[in-house]
């Protein structure tokens, strides 16, 4: 938070006046599934399940981040962005509504940021381990190491740390987690062989006697933190890029907490324990610095942009926040690249679960394709235009990315940023990897991509690293009435000029809350500094198409007809890129880069029952299956919730994991659309096509833009391979992007469980009928009321 103008005491009153200055009744999470998201991700013990007290706190947190005691007209803006926050209508993001409160302005940004990207594997890890989801771009020019010149690597955890393994059932659970046994081998069933077979891998794998460490070598304790962890491996890339093979580093993991033992800063949740980070190291050793060493150095298999993907994978499968698994990242390749058809023949192999993959292509790759020249370039498009599609029709992925299309590609403001390294926070100073990041930078300056995106799709970043921080606006939650007042369709024109006018304060706050973030102590201080980068976006599109506008979703693909809907959302995209400019100068902080975007809006969606972010519903009633820690330390929610009544399963495929089943019935079925609603299955791909490019045009913008966020489903059942070519070929080149998702009838996949299951109308009301929750009644007796008004939703 330092090198920023101050704050003017002679500032304008803010944006908000249509949400009031009187604190507003909180919005209640939606019943079953939004109190259990909100219960899981966003509630403290002191929030009381009230959202009005999650909404001061993480509007105090904001605001503090001014650096200064509150002028007037900003304690004004701090009570209506809270209520703002409170009544729905800006729901910012599900990591500000756990993490925001009062101490916001001394903790790390990467904390609040949701989109990252890493030029190295210590900052993806490091970024990993606070949350966000991280692209890297593994095209051949960005990734330098060569992980076969890493030191010899020795690891150490002292036999008095409670973690280590001493009696039988430690040993057993040892065995178990790093896939030492036959799978689903019970403890009863763990016998002398297998535990000798587990004592000798501890023996073989781990240093046991501290004096038998080469004098020279390199000694490192791992610190207890995100840091100390992300510090480890810098230490090691860093000397791989130093090419020193002759050298010997030690990595003691003794001081790293044990399992189970409460993390302060992610509210009490569990710590996942040193045994997990020792296994991204003995994994590291085996999997990619050994074969490296063995690799013939003129075959494809294993290059350094191989090694960096499969290093990447082995330390995000680690990465445990708290107890609640979060590993999203996004793997990018440029076509150009001779290594391409190996990077899309890998995703096709599987194993590398942790990323999602895409090709980078751009104008020229979809040109190749159509030309009847045999030049290597266009035989090479076509190669692997057909691999690609071919693994993406099965499995989905690589998906296509057109990195021209890229706002910062193609302004050519990626261009701009200095060949530098970054030199760290106040939190993490960057020291053995200085030299790696800068040889990365000096490289990104001449590649042919310089831009990715995150996991998600929805944030263009720079290659070398950067963050974008992002949030979603509900423009149903902005209205002024009780919802169930809509059902009847039709807004009086004072309700809708109250309403389009909260939206509009809900848009502008939600801006003005972003560019705050910013002024957070980051890693990529510069970068931030540089792009002032944010992301603001719409969620719960459909509910509001239909309940302001009396639109449905084939309505809105008619332009002409749903203009008063694309005008609005163009006028509302207008009003955000101006008061981004506006409030970032009364700052001193730069012009934001980009400012619309729409994200998945998975965790604030769900808490309040709305479609996520552009995405149609994807069924018309379903059990939402969610995932808790199982076992004997496992989560306490889950014997909460069986005694309720809900369905529980343990899985077999995922030992130590439970999953709940919640009865969900979209919001939107409760506004009265009846036969006009549209679930993903039933719109086709063209018209899901359309859908997005309008969303571009008049949301996103033709300037400031990211992108919009989308998983498009293709039924294989209907829609064969060549069908699918074409369709990519016909409409993937006119958008930035879009994920395409094979999918099939939910019986045919062969799946344990699935996220979402659709039940028939029938065994929907079974299972509520045995759920004893106020919040299931509560639900149910909004069906019932709709079904009375003639629209009954199952």
């Amino acid at each position: 938070m330092h090198g920023f103008v101050p704050v003017s005491p002679d500032v304008p009153a803010p944006p908000g006046a249509a949400f009031g200055d009187v604190p507003l009744p909180a919005r209640a999470f939606d019943p079953g599934m939004g109190l259990a998201v909100a219960r899981r991700t966003v509630l403290r013990a002191a929030d009381g399940e009230d959202f009005g007290r999650v909404a001061d706190r993480v509007a105090a947190g904001n605001m503090a981040l001014l650096g200064r005691p509150p002028t007037a007209p900003e304690r004004l803006e701090r009570a209506r962005l809270r209520n703002a926050i409170a009544t729905g209508a800006l729901i910012t993001s599900g990591r500000h509504l756990q993490h925001g409160d009062a101490g916001q302005a001394a903790r790390n940004m990467e904390v609040f940021t949701n989109c990252a990207t890493a030029g190295a594997s210590f900052t993806e890890f490091y970024l990993l381990l606070n949350g966000a989801g991280v692209g890297r771009a593994y095209d051949d020019d960005l990734c330098p190491v060569d992980w076969a010149m890493a030191p010899a690597l020795l690891l150490y955890l002292s036999p008095s740390h409670p973690d280590w393994p001493k009696d039988r059932a430690s040993l057993h659970r040892f065995g178990v987690e790093f896939g030492l046994l036959r799978w689903g081998m019970s403890l009863d069933a763990f016998g002398d062989a297998e535990e000798a077979d587990v004592r000798g891998f501890l023996a073989r794998e781990l240093l046991h006697d501290l004096d038998r460490v080469p004098g020279d070598a390199r000694h490192y304790a791992i610190a207890d933190t995100r840091e100390g962890w992300a510090k480890a491996v810098e230490i090691l890339e860093g000397m791989a890029f130093r090419r020193e093979r002759d050298r010997t580093l030690l990595i003691d993991l003794s001081r790293v907490r044990p399992l189970g033992v409460p993390i302060k800063g992610m509210q009490g949740r569990p710590a996942s324990g040193p045994l997990s980070l020792l296994r991204a190291f003995i994994n590291l050793r085996r999997e990619v610095i050994e074969p490296a060493r063995d690799r013939d150095p003129e075959g494809e298999v294993l290059r350094p942009w191989e090694q960096a993907l499969r290093a990447d994978h082995i330390l995000s499968t680690e990465v445990q926040v708290g107890g609640a698994r979060r590993a999203a990242r996004m793997a990018t390749k440029s076509w150009r690249d001779p290594g391409a058809l190996r990077f899309v023949r890998l995703k096709a192999e599987g194993g590398l679960w942790t990323a999602n993959h895409s090709l980078m292509v751009d104008a020229e790759f979809w040109d190749r394709l159509g030309r009847a020249d045999d030049e290597p370039m266009t035989r090479h498009a076509r190669t692997l235009f057909e691999a690609a599609t071919a693994c993406a029709y099965v499995n989905g992925e690589p998906g296509f990315i057109n990195g021209d299309r890229l706002e910062d590609a193609r302004t050519g403001f990626a261009r701009q940023k200095p060949a530098t390294a970054e030199a760290g926070s106040a939190r993490y100073r960057v020291e053995d990897g200085a030299a790696l990041l800068e040889d990365v930078a000096r490289c990104a300056a001449t590649t042919a991509f310089p831009v990715t995106t995150n996991p998600c799709g929805e944030v263009v970043l720079h290659v070398t690293g950067g963050y974008c921080v992002i949030s979603d606006f509900a423009p149903l939650l902005a209205c002024p009435v009780a919802l169930e007042a809509l059902a009847s369709g039709g807004v009086s024109g004072d309700v809708a000029r109250d309403w389009d006018a909260r939206v509009e304060d809900a848009v502008r706050l939600g801006v003005r809350f972003l560019v705050r973030v910013n002024r957070m102590d980051a890693l990529y201080a510069a970068e931030v500094a540089r792009t002032n980068r944010i992301g603001i976006g719409p969620t719960g599109l459909h509910e509001w198409a239909w309940a302001r506008f009396g639109l449905a979703f084939r309505d809105l693909l008619d332009e002409a007809r749903s203009k008063p809907f694309w005008d609005a959302l163009a006028r509302f995209s207008a009003a955000a890129k101006e008061e981004a400019t506006r409030y970032a100068a009364s700052l001193g902080m730069a012009p934001p880069a980009t400012v619309t975007t729409i994200k998945p809006a998975g965790t604030t969606s769900k808490l309040f029952g709305l479609t996520e972010g552009a995405h149609l519903p994807a069924r018309r009633q379903y059990l939402r299956w969610v995932q808790f820690r199982g076992g004997p330390d496992g989560d306490p929610l889950i014997g909460d919730y069986a005694a309720r009544g809900y369905p529980t399963r343990a899985l077999e495929t995922f030992p130590g994991v439970t999953v709940v089943g919640f009865p969900t019935l979209p919001l939107i079925q409760r506004l009265g659309l009846g036969e006009r609603l549209v679930i993903a299955p039933e719109a086709t791909p063209e018209e899901q096509y359309r859908w997005l490019m309008l969303l571009e045009r008049h949301w996103i913008g033709a300037e400031r833009g990211n992108q919009v966020s989308y998983t498009l489903k293709i039924a294989t059942d209907r829609v064969g391979l060549e069908d699918f070519r074409a369709l990519l070929r016909a409409h993937q080149p006119h958008l930035r992007c879009c994920a395409v998702l094979p999918s099939r009838p939910d019986r045919d996949l062969g799946y344990e469980y699935l996220p979402e299951e659709e039940v028939s109308e029938d065994e929907f009301r079974r299972i509520v009928a045995g759920i004893h929750d106020p919040g299931v009644a509560e639900a149910v007796d909004l069906a019932r009321l709709q079904c009375e008004a003639g629209v009954c939703p199952i």
